[in-house]
């Protein structure tokens, strides 16, 4: 890491951050979003406006605010205001719908709570109204409150308290929500800008959700480093590439699936670099399979680093630009500087390099717990994350599998039980099983292996898919596939079913 970069990451705030980095470069780009662009003086300056007037509504420090937003200027100055005030901000990805966003607002107990409005089809305004009734509901899409900074209380300065609350699904139906402080994603956004080795001429990219625990990952690196990164309110490509291309953007990536997208259009004109400024892909948040890594670098020119991360912890690991071709395309890179990963039996021993175990870990980028749960560390104060692999004599962190029964489909956590659940109340369902498939582009895809009632006419994959949609799941967790079997698998003690047979079926 670069002395400026050093120097700014003993911030104990998101605000001291700000501060610091407005103060070293204020006329560079921070943000770039179609023909606009926030430099790091603009952001201070519009961020302390944004924060008197959420302070005039009422937002005082540690008032909880619910925000649901997409990807967009407003929703970073939005979501850093908050910082300023020092409030608990619970941001919401935008596809949750009145399941999730309900239980999120209700165990959150926010009394704010921000939506962009009618979006992509969806009145966020109108769901508001239907679960959480008694919040202040206001709308940040164009607009965002103004006020004069004179009226502003001190900015805070203790950066251990918890003032983020993400949710990730667990193995339950109902998400989980997890315990951040401002120390703990400056901790992950320092790990990740060391990782990637990335300086000030770098052009980075926003290509996921800013609700997403990656969102502030990112900023912090853009704040450490001082150079721009292009927000993308709604990705899809090729639509999407004009931008990388008119930016000059050279470091992109996000998940498995957008290696995925990149690759295939690439593939459209291999003659011609889909993005010439490009030089590495970079993210994490589901599997990446081996032979997509090659194909990337071999088809498209450029580096690809692959990482471990999750809501709990959001840089675990980060390959190398340095690292061997092997490592890059066989491992999930090695920890930073202050992440202790400990690779233990199930009772907790730690097991020799190269054994599988459980994954745990150690350090400040950790969380603090769940939301009303009990914290989930060892007696050492290891987290454990339930996930399976192994440590390389490199150092290098190999994944095998996973305790949990979750499914990360494009970098995103689905509960499995949360479908079944649903599923069990169909007329046509005797039983099921929501499974996680590998998939090139997804990382994941699910899968529901249905087992009917006798004499019951075959369920299909759009009637399963609508009635789904009818229970109010969120879209990005709708099964892709359907498998119908006479009877589901299972042992002879407690009659569990036993997934890893469907997964061994029909894993093609």
């Amino acid at each position: 890491m670069n002395e400026t970069a050093h120097a700014l990451g003993t911030s104990g705030t998101f605000w001291e951050l700000i501060e610091r980095r407005a103060a070293l470069t204020p006329d560079r780009a921070f943000l770039i979003q179609d023909d606009r662009t926030l430099t790091f003086g603009d952001l201070r300056t519009r961020t302390e406006r944004v924060a008197a007037g959420l302070y005039a509504r009422g937002v005082r420090p540690g008032t909880v605010v619910a925000w649901q937003l997409p990807t967009r200027l407003e929703t970073v100055l939005l979501s850093f205001a908050l910082t300023r005030l020092g409030a608990v901000q619970t941001p919401l990805i935008p596809f949750y719908r009145d399941r999730e966003a309900g239980f999120a607002l209700r165990q959150a107990e926010a009394e704010f709570f921000a939506v962009p409005g009618t979006w992509r089809g969806f009145d966020h305004t109108a769901m508001a109204a239907r679960v959480a009734p008694d919040l202040v509901v206001f709308e940040a899409y164009d607009t965002l409150p103004d006020g004069d900074p004179a009226t502003l209380p001190p900015p805070p300065s203790d950066g251990a308290a918890v003032r983020w609350i993400y949710w990730t699904s667990g193995t339950t139906s109902d998400p989980k929500g997890v315990l951040h402080t401002d120390r703990s994603l400056i901790a992950g956004g320092s790990c990740l800008a060391h990782a990637l080795r990335l300086s000030a001429d770098d052009v980075g990219s926003v290509a996921f959700p800013f609700a997403h625990v990656g969102g502030p990952d990112y900023a912090v690196m853009l704040l450490l480093y001082g150079f721009p990164a292009v927000l993308f309110e709604h990705f899809a490509l090729p639509d999407a590439l004009a931008d990388y291309r008119r930016h000059g953007v050279t470091v992109a990536g996000g998940s498995t699936a957008f290696y995925s997208m990149f690759l295939t259009e690439q593939r459209k004109d291999p003659a011609r670099p889909v993005v010439p400024t490009l030089r590495l892909l970079a993210g994490g948040g589901a599997p990446k399979p081996p032979e997509l890594y090659h194909a990337v670098v071999r088809e498209m020119g450029v580096q690809l680093t692959h990482g471990y991360g999750m809501t709990e912890v959001p840089m675990i690991t980060m390959g190398a630009p340095d690292d061997t071709v092997e490592h890059l395309a066989e491992t999930e890179g090695r920890p930073p500087e202050g992440m202790e990963i400990r690779v233990t039996d199930p009772d907790g021993k730690r097991v020799p390099p190269g054994t599988d175990g459980e994954v745990r870990l150690r350090g400040e980028a950790v969380c603090q717990g769940y939301l009303g749960a009990a914290p989930p560390f060892d007696e050492d104060g290891f987290l454990i994350t339930g996930d399976l692999g192994h440590i390389r004599p490199s150092g290098h962190l190999v994944l095998t599998g996973r305790l949990k029964d979750v499914i990360i489909r494009k970098g995103e956590n689905i509960s499995a039980k949360e479908i079944e659940d649903l599923l069990a109340r169909h007329p046509r369902v005797g039983d099921a099983a929501v499974i996680g498939l590998p998939d090139a582009a997804r990382g994941e895809r699910v899968c529901a292996v249905v087992e009917q009632p006798p004499g019951t006419p075959a369920l299909t994959l759009p009637e399963l898919t609508a009635y789904l949609r009818g229970e109010g799941l969120s879209v990005h967790k709708l099964p892709e596939q359907l498998e119908l079997v006479d009877a589901l698998p299972r042992n002879q003690a407690l009659r569990k079913v036993l997934k890893y047979r469907l997964r061994e079926r029909f894993a093609v």
